[in-house]
């Protein structure tokens, strides 16, 4: 067995940790006063428009294995990663993700929460924790949540209508025993309002991009992550530096 734990202060860069400003746009991660910093608007990630699990705001971002394609605006932004580099395992169920955060954030009814994505067979299969989630406040805490391969506890976000051939829907032991793309920290579920009629409804073209959204039901304001913790198969515990 495995017995690994990951930590991630800042201290030196953003180790691999990158951000996303809207679709084909991932950025490097903005770092102040050693912590990650992101800050609204964002944009809104439509992959997983209904019939999928909703939209998303993508916060910070960390891939976890080498992609085989990463893309031309993902490909300069992986280098550097301290993850991958210390092959850390991929294997994250019963994992403990324990973050040192704060923030000044409006959130609308969304909360802060981890999504995992794995290739599974010829299809990315997307996972958000429901059951747990992190609570931003104005001072700095620090927070664990567990990765329980319990299906109950996540929420498959399956595809939008024209992108089921790139994503699908599958089970969370699956995607939990090998995280071979990335781990995310995002603002889920979302409320899009179309600032104009759409016919075909709000989910047919893409919000944002198709389509002017009301900005005053999306969350707003920003948040800072000053460390990141993965206890692989609970070995160990950060220390409370609040």
């Amino acid at each position: 067995m495995s017995r690994m734990t990951y930590r991630e202060t800042f201290e030196d860069g953003a180790g691999g940790w990158i951000a996303w400003l809207g679709p084909g746009q991932p950025a490097p991660a903005v770092i102040e006063d050693g912590a990650l910093v992101s800050r609204g608007p964002w944009g809104i990630d439509s992959n997983h428009a209904p019939p999928g699990g909703g939209y998303l705001h993508l916060l910070f971002i960390l891939h976890t294995a080498p992609q085989a394609n990463p893309g031309d605006s993902y490909g300069p932004l992986l280098g550097g990663n301290r993850f991958i580099d210390g092959g850390y395992p991929r294997d994250f169920r019963n994992a403990r993700l324990t973050l040192r955060l704060k923030g000044d954030v409006d959130l609308q009814g969304a909360e802060l929460r981890l999504h995992c994505q794995s290739r599974v067979g010829d299809k990315a299969i997307n996972f958000v924790l429901t059951s747990q989630c992190f609570t931003v406040t104005q001072d700095w805490t620090v927070q664990t949540i567990t990765l329980s391969p319990d299906p109950e506890q996540w929420l498959c976000l399956g595809a939008r209508h024209d992108l089921t051939d790139e994503y699908g829907w599958g089970d969370i032991e699956s995607v939990l025993q090998d995280i071979n793309i990335d781990i995310i920290l995002l603002l889920h579920p979302l409320r899009i309002v179309p600032l104009q009629p759409q016919p075909e409804g709000p989910h047919f073209r893409r919000a944002e991009l198709d389509y002017e959204v009301d900005r005053s039901h999306l969350p707003s304001g920003e948040i800072r992550l000053g460390e990141v913790q993965i206890d692989f198969h609970n070995t160990a515990e950060m220390s409370d530096r609040q």
